[in-house]
C-alpha cells in the first residue's frame, strides 16, 4: 500500500471517528407552569414539556359555554359511561382525581385523542368548538360550587362557569403511595 493511499485512509478513519462523538443531553427538568404536555415533533428535537393552549381562554368565566357542554354531554351519550358526572362504565368526572389532567386543554386532549381501556377519540368526529365546551362542562363538574349547587339526586345539572384560577395547577398529582414522584428524571442504562 502506497503512503499516500495510508494517509487517506487514516484521514478517513479519522473522519469516520470525529461523527461518532456524541454530546451528554442533560434530562429535561419537571414543568415549571402548566400545560399540556408536549413532545418535539422529530427525534432529539428540543421541545418544551409543557404548552398552553390558548384555545381554552375563551371557556374560562362563559356560562353559556358550561351550559352548551352540559347538552352536548347528554347528546353525544357522554353519561352512558360517565353517567352524570359521577362515573360508571367510565371514570368519576366530579372527583379530584384526573387520570390524564384536569386542566382545561388537558380534558380537550382527552376528547380529541381518546384514550386507552374504553375512551373514544372524538377529534374529526365532532367539532372543536363543541369539544371545548364538553370540556368546559367536564371540568366544572369537580368545581365545589357546581358540586354545592347539586343538591338532587341528579347531579351536574347546576354547572357552574370554570375560572381561570381553576387550572393554577399542572392538572394531576402523582397517585396516593406511589413510590414515583413523577416530577424527577431518571437515566437509564448506557
Amino acid at each position: 500500500m502506497s503512503s499516500r493511499s495510508r494517509i487517506e485512509l487514516v484521514a478517513l478513519a479519522l473522519l469516520a471517528l470525529g461523527g461518532c462523538h456524541q454530546t451528554k443531553e442533560q434530562p429535561r427538568a419537571a414543568p415549571d407552569r402548566p400545560g399540556v404536555i408536549a413532545s418535539a415533533l422529530l427525534p432529539g428535537e428540543l421541545a418544551s414539556l409543557v404548552t398552553n393552549d390558548r384555545r381554552a381562554d375563551a371557556y374560562y368565566d362563559n356560562a353559556a359555554a358550561v351550559n352548551e357542554g352540559m347538552r352536548l354531554y347528554k347528546a353525544y351519550n357522554c353519561n352512558g359511561c360517565h353517567s352524570a358526572g359521577g362515573g360508571g362504565m367510565g371514570p368519576s368526572l366530579m372527583d379530584k382525581e384526573w387520570i390524564y389532567g384536569g386542566r382545561l386543554a388537558q380534558i380537550h386532549q382527552t376528547l380529541v385523542e381518546g384514550r386507552p381501556n374504553g375512551m373514544p377519540s372524538w377529534g374529526g368526529k365532532v367539532p372543536d368548538d363543541e369539544l371545548w365546551k364538553i370540556a368546559t362542562y367536564v371540568r366544572s363538574l369537580s368545581l365545589p360550587a357546581t358540586i354545592a349547587a347539586n343538591t338532587g339526586e341528579t347531579p351536574g345539572q347546576h354547572p357552574a362557569p370554570v375560572p381561570k384560577s381553576a387550572d393554577d395547577h399542572n392538572g394531576w398529582s402523582p397517585p396516593p403511595k406511589t413510590t414515583n414522584d413523577f416530577g424527577s428524571t431518571t437515566e437509564g442504562a448506557r
